[in-house]
């Protein structure tokens, strides 16, 4: 019968979690399709009762969006007011975390779990917030929708065509307390949308025709429905893993196969996978490594592993179980996974032996809970039958000595414990001399296993009744009492043999795990203190080199996502194909030996997938290609690829970090340098100046040849002065202290205001206007878009050929004003349209132009200080294109104008 008592360990570990949560909030979800099924409907309504429950029940945020039936259910619950927060000279409101931990309350609601919070926030996201929440003890009840699971984002941006860039990580939708699904017909959501009861009528007719059409909802319904019924299950099987020798639940089909090592396992394997396939369930195929089974010759173990790899290639769940028996061990994996049919073979061609309990009606007998399915297996091919005896005269030699060896080393100890035992025959009593052969049976179980241990019980009954019971050198025994001193020999000495065998296996088998176990400690331990590429390559090779005897090289990738190969090393695969690293680089798929992808390949290509990207590769190539097909194996390589991509993230983010404080520290010195150098400059250029304009102005007037000097140092006076403001106005935007003084204005005035400022330098003729009537008012500050339109006219100016066109335009949505400058110039260097919004980046740096390239990262400064966006591209026609989006706002109406102005008068 299988072991049913509860693991110390586990028991231990279960209590101190339980400890742990008991002293933690408690989350609840409610989870939706979309948008507008009812979930913060729901919430609000069981928060009501809960409070009529006499339970304290505090609003942290709540968003309504202006529903009326949500909003009713507001009234009557305490609300905790937002935090206002400073975010580009706007207030904009969020969830008071801190309040909410000095209130304390013992139920808090905050909706929509994956909101991100403002910049400068504590925590980036909402779920973060959450979380401190219930650290500190508090109950929380919050909102989501399944497109904003981690996983199943890219899944919904396919269904949906619109990518949802606010996202909650698996693990806290998985380790919620409690998950309430809220689930709405597609045509009763639509006809909500068509009542106006999600949207507004216009923003309703935009998602009815995009996000909400009736194949999207069916679909995310579909995957919400799905994802809860996964949840349930993972909760299922934990707590059936709390209770020791449960039956199986037929809560969900299942299918459970146990293969051997015989040839005809892949037919099972085929024949379960079309199975699983026609109830559509999961299906897992296990083997069981007895002792019989380490024993078996390397092509029969490698005839194995390459079944399991097929079963999971085929969809299976595969797991290599280590066990005495294979009833007792088959049975308790079902149980632990809650797998309610088990597959086993049936051989067709083998007599029935009614003497002897099969594997099937073990199990049966074993787990009266367990369907047990059979396949029928073909007759073995003669020649191919396991195992398959050796043919080659030297191999064969060398083969059968090898597996008698043990046999005979059996018959040699228990032939030298008869001879150190005859001197003694006189001095000992024969219970004496039993214990004595009994401890050679135990050596030998211990030292060559079970076969030989049995032998040895035998031989050493034999030998015990040959030379030491009278009469002596004789089989024959003068009283029958012997008979019973030699059953009992026998017995506990295939009792101790078998023992000892099955604790030496397991212990075996224990060590080779504590040894893994030990290496990925000592491997994550080095990776911690890595902080380099090098460092990280040379501790997987390492790594590598001791458990799998193979040569590694990790290949790491570069900004532009291309995969380098390693430098030549002794360490490194010699066969390394750079064209098969960057395919399972840009795929984030195993490739090469052992895969579906050029399996014929000597070198194993694994990508280093972090937590937030594929880092690189690792190329493995082994001195015994087999060592990587078992699973565990694969498991351990998988987890080794983990702790390498987690490193190298590590090390890609420290990077970043140093840089980043670097860069701010350099920028910071640098303004304040600028500062006080424009500050020192400005005098004695204005006196340059007016130096010029004088000598221009004296009589008599100064000659041709004076006169061009007189006017060079003047230009070059005044192209300095603006240098110098611009250094002045980049240090004040960077330190904040320009502040906007924001009002009501048209565009077109901006842009006339622009146009004559310029009209020193530009010609007027080269400029064409082209914007429409309806521009609404725009709520800017008018001197510094001035500014922007100047320093994008200035640059049309130095990099246009003389003569050639500029023009201005404009349009307008229902979101953001756009204002455009084109030129008919060469255009935005490719791959640099980002980098010239830069500080001193200039578009092309070998130009004779003159400037600093200042301009246009102080058009960027002002434009995002309005809240706007700014861009560079190259037209498909030529010229470069400058595009200026300015947020649209809500002008005063002439009836507020007229209530504003008695009051102004008043005053």
């Amino acid at each position: 019968m299988p072991d049913t008592r509860p693991d110390p360990d586990q028991l231990l570990a279960r209590l101190k979690e339980e400890e742990a949560q008991a002293q933690r909030g408690k989350l609840k979800i409610f989870f939706g399709a979309s948008a507008g099924v009812g979930k913060t409907y729901a919430m609000l309504s069981a928060a009501r009762s809960l409070k009529q429950q006499g339970v304290a029940v505090l609003i942290g945020v709540i968003e309504t969006h202006g529903r009326a039936e949500t909003e009713a259910l507001v009234g009557g619950l305490e609300r905790l007011p937002l935090k206002e927060v400073s975010y580009r000279e706007r207030t904009l409101k969020e969830f008071d975390l801190d309040g909410a931990l000095a209130c304390k309350p013992q139920l808090i609601l905050v909706d929509e779990l994956a909101h991100s919070n403002v910049p400068g926030s504590r925590h980036p996201k909402r779920w973060q917030d959450v979380d401190e929440l219930l650290d500190a003890g508090i109950d929380v009840w919050s909102t989501m929708n399944v497109q904003h699971l981690e996983s199943l984002n890219d899944v919904v941006s396919g269904i949906t065509g619109i990518r949802v860039w606010e996202t909650v990580p698996d693990h806290v939708f998985d380790e919620t307390d409690e998950v309430v699904i809220v689930d709405l017909p597609p045509d009763e959501l639509l006809q909500r949308l068509k009542e106006g009861k999600v949207y507004l009528p216009q923003q309703a007719e935009r998602a009815v025709r995009n996000f909400f059409r009736k194949g999207n909802l069916i679909a995310l319904r579909e995957l919400a429905l799905r994802r809860t019924a996964d949840r349930v299950d993972d909760e299922m099987l934990q707590y059936r893993r709390t209770m020791s020798g449960a039956p199986v639940w037929q809560t969900r089909e299942s299918l459970l196969l146990c293969i051997g090592p015989d040839e005809r396992s892949e037919k099972l394997v085929r024949g379960t996978a079309r199975m699983a396939a026609q109830l559509d369930v999961p299906w897992h195929c296990v083997v069981v490594e007895t002792p019989q089974l380490q024993r078996l010759p390397d092509a029969a173990r490698q005839r194995i592993l390459k079944v399991l790899k097929l079963a999971q290639d085929a969809g299976a769940t595969t797991a290599t179980l280590v066990g005495n028996t294979l009833a007792t061990t088959i049975v308790k994996y079902a149980h632990e996974h809650n797998l309610s049919r088990v597959v086993l073979g049936r051989d067709t061609g083998r007599l029935p032996r009614p003497w002897r309990t099969t594997l099937a009606e073990a199990v049966g007998a074993q787990g009266n809970d367990l369907d047990v399915i059979q396949i029928a297996l073909p007759p073995h091919e003669r020649g191919n039958r396991w195992p398959t005896p050796p043919t080659a005269g030297d191999e064969a030699g060398a083969a059968i000595t090898e597996a008698w060896q043990p046999y005979l080393w059996s018959a040699a100890i228990c032939a030298g414990v008869t001879l150190l035992t005859a001197p003694l025959y006189a001095v000992l009593e024969l219970t004496n001399i039993v214990m004595v052969f009994l401890l050679a049976v135990v050596f030998v179980a211990v030292r060559y296993g079970r076969g030989p241990a049995v032998m040895a019980s035998f031989l050493s009954v034999g030998a015990f009744d040959f030379f030491y019971v009278p009469p002596r050198f004789t089989f024959s025994v003068s009283d029958a009492q012997y008979l019973l001193t030699f059953a009992v020999m026998l017995v506990v000495a295939l009792v101790i043999g078998q023992m000892t065998a099955g604790l030496k296996f397991q212990a075996r088998v224990a060590t080779q795990r504590e040894e893994r176990v030990g290496a990925l400690y000592a491997m994550s331990r080095d990776l911690s203190g890595a902080l380099m590429v090098e460092q990280i390559a040379e501790i997987a090779a390492r790594f590598l080199k001791s458990e799998f005897e193979a040569r590694a090289a990790v290949m790491v990738a570069d900004l532009q996502d291309r995969v380098a190969l390693p430098p030549p090393s002794p360490t490194s695969p010699a066969g390394i194909d750079a064209g098969v690293a960057q395919w399972a680089f840009d795929h984030a798929e195993a490739a090469g030996y052992g895969t579906d992808t050029l399996p014929g390949s000597p070198v194993l290509y694994l990508p280093l997938k972090a937590p937030m990207r594929v880092r690189g590769v690792l190329a493995i190539e082994p001195k015994s290609p087999a060592r990587l097909i078992g699973p565990e194996q694969r498991r351990l390589l998988d987890t080794c690829a983990s702790l390498l991509a987690i490193s190298l993230e590590r090390i890609h983010y420290v990077d970043v970090a140093q840089a980043t404080t670097v860069q701010m520290e350099s920028e910071r010195l640098r303004n304040s340098l600028l500062s006080a150098i424009s500050h020192d400059l400005r005098t004695p250029l204005a006196a340059l100046v007016g130096m010029a304009e004088s000598l221009a102005m004296t009589q008599p007037p100064p000659s041709g040849a004076q006169s061009e000097i007189v006017g060079a140092m003047r230009e070059a006076a005044l192209r300095m002065n603006s240098l110098v403001n611009n250094l002045l106005d980049m240090a004040r935007l960077q330190s904040g202290q320009v502040q906007l003084h924001q009002q009501w204005q048209p565009l077109e005035e901006v842009v006339g205001s622009a146009l004559k400022a310029m009209s020193g330098t530009l010609d007027p003729k080269r400029v064409r206007v082209a914007l429409p009537d309806d521009l609404p008012l725009l709520n800017i500050d008018a001197v510094l878009i001035e500014r922007v339109l100047c320093n994008l006219l200035e640059n049309a100016v130095k990099y246009t050929p003389s003569g050639s066109l500029i023009e201005i335009g404009a349009s307008s949505s229902s979101d953001v004003v756009r204002v455009l400058v084109d030129d008919h110039g060469p255009g935005l260097p490719k791959g640099r349209e980002e980098a010239i919004f830069q500080m001193f980046e200039r578009g092309r740096k070998e130009s004779a132009t003159p400037g600093v390239g200042l301009g246009l990262a102080i058009c960027r400064a002002i434009v995002e200080a309005h809240g706007g966006t700014i861009r560079g591209e190259t037209r498909p026609r030529g010229g470069a294109r400058f595009t200026v989006e300015l947020p649209r706002g809500v002008p005063p109406s002439l009836e507020d104008i007229e209530d504003v102005k008695p009051a102004q008068e008043h005053i």
